[in-house]
């Protein structure tokens, strides 16, 4: 019996234009910036007429399989080799949509990401690592996102009032010094 561990080919967020907000590619598929734009542009054609807002789609896209999921103005994409299972992918997608929403409070749209990239790219780096799934369970990856300080013992949906207004509080004025 072959048994292999499932890959992840890269995880994608593009605004509601296909532009880039975040990507990480874990695999030598596309050696180059063109044609992983390329491939972006194309996945991102073919998906922006569906309803994947709700539920997670799925789709075989010149010969990988893309999981993607949309929200406001953003579009999630986790894509994988023609032979990896589906349900692994739509998991580890919905980890990723579910722990960004977590780190950004509910407040999923592209001003909030590219104010908080830092947050979204320690999200994938959580997730996965050179392809390899690491976790999918969101608590847990926004949690490890989120340490920082005496607050790295407490889960970010269990954080005090307080906690969460001297969150914002920071990033108030972080926004207000650029």
């Amino acid at each position: 019996m072959d048994v292999s561990t499932p890959l992840v080919k890269n995880v994608i967020l593009l605004d509601s234009e296909g532009k880039r907000v975040a990507v990480k590619y874990f695999s030598d598929d596309w050696p180059s910036l063109s044609a992983k734009l390329a491939f972006e542009k194309s996945i991102f054609t073919k998906t922006q007429r569906t309803s994947a807002r709700t539920e997670a789609e799925i789709g075989l896209f010149d010969g990988y399989i893309v999981v993607y999921k949309f929200i406001s103005d953003l579009h999630f994409y986790v894509t994988g080799g023609e032979d990896e299972n589906e349900l692994i992918l739509a998991t580890v997608l919905q980890g990723f949509f579910d722990a960004v929403g977590l780190l950004l409070r509910n407040n999923v749209e592209k001003k909030s990401v590219l104010e908080n990239l830092d947050l979204v790219l320690l999200c994938l780096d959580e997730i996965v690592d050179g392809g390899i799934i690491l976790e999918t369970d969101a608590e847990v990856i926004a949690g490890r996102v989120a340490m920082r300080g005496a607050d790295a013992d407490v889960p970010l949906s269990e954080q005090t009032i307080s906690q969460a207004l001297a969150t914002a509080r920071e990033h108030l004025a972080r926004s207000l010094l650029k």
